[in-house]
């Protein structure tokens, strides 16, 4: 009885995370002039990377490369490109790009 319990328990959380999808972000910054090394230091000190996360669905993956765009350390990185592949396939944003990050944000090009 209470192998079929763990087996139920196993099987509904497997149902459950079975519909998240794989969303990829790519990260490409743009540092400050002299502040590579922290500026990078998020992509383990390159330039670029990919890092994988979980979305309910397409829309979700959409909103995790949203908001990846952010910037708080405007003395630090000058800008982002950030795009999307949700399962595999490319994601584009509300507005039909594939950067998810608009150059002319007000928290992009702050370098003081």
């Amino acid at each position: 009885m209470k192998k079929l319990f763990v087996a139920a328990i196993s099987g509904a959380f497997m149902m459950g995370t079975a519909y998240a999808g794989k969303c990829e972000i790519s990260y490409d910054r743009t540092a400050c002039p002299g502040q590579e090394k922290i500026s990078y230091k998020k992509c383990k000190g390159e330039k670029a990377c990919t890092k994988t996360k979980r979305a309910k669905d397409l829309a979700g993956c959409q909103k995790l490369a949203e908001k990846s765009c952010s910037n708080s350390r405007l003395d630090i990185t000058k800008s982002k490109v950030i795009k999307a592949k949700f399962d595999g396939a490319p994601v584009k944003s509300k507005d039909g790009k594939d950067n998810f990050c608009a150059p002319d944000r007000a928290d992009f090009n702050k370098c003081g």
